[in-house]
């Protein structure tokens, strides 16, 4: 049995920037038009005007202050009203695995490697942009990298999902080393005209080095333990499919073809679950909260994640102790937890003890607790 070491990540974060004042803007523009063009029945009772958002809603309900975006254009235009990507040739590098290329090439620098010394590929995502070929083997071909890869998608746990399943290859000896990338073009399936969840995500892309720790060039995280569980709900859902067009109602611009969620629902059940789950990870591994010294948690709303940080450490998290970057980024996905843990990680001292978290769609969840090692 071997030690699974996480031995470097990286980010790509998108060009494009969204401010709230800006989505505010456009989604008011868009309310204004449709109540006009449903004036008659606003009228007759029949239909409901929509409500116009406001900075002060958005920042309240989550606590995101701006996001990045592989678009901006279509997303701000009230005709629109989401991200406008150009159709790719079947020879060009798909977005995703242009997104993950980035993000990995700078995990396998922080960790002092070159795509030949990776084994296998992990494209973990909410949203894949085809069913096959998988992307992972993609942005495996695209990096040069021998060996195999492959797609999952547990929603927002992906990241952790597949954080899991390599460092079990690893630690099996199954593999020496791995590439965990998460690519995730979360505008594209956001409902932009939706007021109670327009502003909730941005786009970006993860990437993690895992290998065995005795292999590690330098300072570098130990995977102690895993953990995930699933619980199913369809209170977090998107039907669409390759199964739509056969369906009499297929082609219409149906409302669940989109990201949909029943908010108080999932903020009720999914933080006890959740809160639950990382207890008992650590009373199993016999670490108490005191041991802990840094949370990295999924990046979806801001209340949530200071409730969970509270139940976890029995106290109100202390500055540094519970990053959070949606402010900047909003939620994006399964990336955000790796975000935090790739921007705050470098201060930890030898021998600290940190856990990475995520949950989401599912109900899903994932833990990792790590062990700083220079």
């Amino acid at each position: 049995m071997y030690t699974p070491a996480i031995t470097g990540t990286g980010v790509f974060t998108p060009t494009d920037v969204v401010t709230n004042a800006e989505l505010v803007a456009a989604f008011n523009a868009y309310a204004d038009k449709w109540n006009t063009t449903h004036a008659d029945e606003i009228a007759a009772g029949s239909a409901e005007p929509m409500q116009h958002s406001s900075e002060e809603f958005i920042l309240k309900a989550s606590g995101i202050e701006n996001r990045y975006v592989m678009d901006k254009t279509g997303i701000l235009d009230p005709d629109v009203m989401h991200p406008l990507l150009r159709q790719r040739d079947d020879a060009e590098p798909s977005v995703m695995t242009e997104m993950a290329v980035d993000a990995a090439e700078k995990a396998l620098a922080q960790a002092g490697r070159e795509a030949g010394d990776i084994d296998a590929v992990i494209c973990a995502a909410s949203n894949h942009e085809r069913a096959y070929p998988a992307v992972a083997i993609e942005v495996q071909n695209a990096l040069g990298i021998d060996g195999f890869g492959f797609d999952m998608n547990v929603a927002c746990s992906s990241a952790t999902f597949g954080l899991q399943a390599a460092a079990d290859m690893i630690r099996s000896g199954s593999i020496r080393s791995a590439l965990v990338v998460n690519p995730e073009i979360c505008t594209a399936h956001l409902e932009w005209r939706d007021r109670d969840c327009h502003f909730i995500f941005g786009d970006v892309a993860t990437a993690v080095v895992l290998e065995r720790a005795e292999d590690a060039k330098g300072p570098h995280f130990e995977v102690l333990s895993t953990r995930c569980a699933t619980k199913f709900s369809n209170n977090i859902r998107n039907n669409n499919g390759f199964l739509r067009r056969s369906r009499p109602d297929g082609l219409q611009d149906r409302r669940d073809m989109q990201f949909m969620q029943n908010g108080r629902k999932v903020f009720k059940e999914v933080l006890p679950m959740v809160s639950q789950h990382i207890a008992d990870h650590m009373a199993d591994e016999g670490v108490a909260s005191a041991d802990l010294k840094r949370l990295w948690l999924h990046q979806a709303n801001k209340t949530m994640n200071d409730f969970i940080g509270k139940k976890v450490l029995g106290r109100d998290p202390e500055a540094g102790e519970q990053p959070n970057i949606l402010q900047d980024y909003a939620n994006t996905s399964s990336a955000g937890s790796i975000i935090a843990f790739s921007k705050y990680s470098d201060d930890l001292a030898e021998g600290d003890l940190g856990l990475i978290c995520s949950f989401g769609a599912g109900y899903s969840v994932g833990s990792v607790i790590v062990r700083r090692q220079s």
